[in-house]
């Protein structure tokens, strides 16, 4: 396993990131406590330091069993990142959102079912609209002062957001977002018309969630497999098992796993990529782990994009036209460097 500077950071972090939603058998589904151990412990010996977790996972229990795994471990080899914003009961109107009220309430709940002083990385996980980003970074930054978080992170907000959150925390001397958690995947790539590109202007890490597009792009759902993937998910439309196919193709050509073309593809973007392998099974774990030792040709890079490819809509379309690079550049679009 390589490793990876988390953002602007100087944190190093694993290549590829342990997802625990599924640890955990609350709703029907998960892995129960010793396969969540197992996996772990797999990750770990491979290399893995960067576990992914929140406060809502399986009502708690996955921020429990990572608590119960670190205190036999040496907490201070593994990067540990969990989230607030979901609710986690019904009578509190503070209990849910991005407030700085809930932001400390769900962090000290988050330590102690951890079993932790602190937490390596935390994330505001979805935003809510309602609370101003400024209110989120001063709370993240009291934190971070106080030794409770080392790093502040954002999942699942708009990219205008997330923009001029770090330009005030540019301006004010706080801690700018390291890390940036979005949907993202040769099923999903609509990140592209403004998420990606605002990530990396900022140097953050985009850790993608649903990577594997919840198992569409493994191919299991054209063999006829069973999943949790509901039929009317656009994940398994017409457009989607057409990529899907592609994805089975270039594996076939390489002598791989569909998998391990879909994650390669996340890691081999132009910027800082960290895709969050989730697994609830010790074989589907050791299966993705192949993935750091695969390498996909150029050539077959640009295939992926071309048959994944999306309508960036304006203006990313509209930079793309000939006339438009050609009045802008001067001819000279091919012969600049692009940062």
């Amino acid at each position: 396993m390589k490793y990876k500077l988390l953002g602007r950071s100087g944190l190093k972090v694993s290549e590829l990131c342990l997802g625990t939603m599924g640890f955990g058998t609350e709703g029907g589904w998960g892995a129960d406590k010793e396969t969540s151990f197992k996996i772990m412990e797999r990750f770990a010996n491979a290399g893995g330091n960067f576990f992914d977790t929140a406060n809502i996972y399986k009502l708690g229990t996955s921020e429990k069993f990572i608590g119960e795994f670190l205190n036999n471990h040496d907490r201070d080899y593994f990067v540990l990142a969990t989230k607030y914003s979901l609710m986690d009961n019904k009578t509190n109107p503070n209990a849910s959102g991005n407030n700085r009220k809930n932001m400390m309430r769900s962090v000290e709940e988050s330590l102690k079912r951890l079993q932790t002083d602190f937490i390596d990385i935390l994330y505001l996980h979805i935003w809510d609209a309602l609370t101003p980003i400024d209110e989120v970074l001063q709370g993240m930054n009291d934190l971070i002062r106080q030794g409770k978080i080392l790093y502040a992170a954002i999942s699942d907000t708009p990219a205008w957001i997330v923009s001029r959150g770090n330009t005030i925390a540019e301006l004010m001397g706080w801690n700018q977002f390291v890390a940036l958690q979005v949907e993202y995947s040769l099923l999903q790539r609509t990140p592209e018309r403004d998420l990606i590109p605002m990530a990396k202007h900022f140097n953050m890490t985009v850790t993608p969630w649903a990577p594997l597009a919840g198992g569409a792009l493994t191919g299991k759902y054209l063999r006829g497999e069973k999943g949790r993937i509901k039929e009317e998910s656009n994940r398994l439309n017409e457009n989607s098992q057409r990529i899907t196919k592609e994805v089975i193709a270039v594996a076939k050509k390489l002598e791989v796993e569909p998998s391990h073309i879909a994650l390669k593809w996340t890691m081999q973007q132009p910027l800082s990529v960290i895709p969050i392998v989730g697994a609830t099974k010790e074989e589907q774990l050791q299966q993705n782990l192949k993935t750091i030792d695969v390498t996909i040709p150029e050539e077959d890079m640009q295939h992926l994009n071309k048959i994944s490819a999306i309508d960036l809509g304006f203006p990313g379309k509209f930079f793309q036209e000939e006339a438009v690079q050609m009045n802008t550049f001067g001819g000279f679009y091919d012969k600049v460097e692009k940062r």
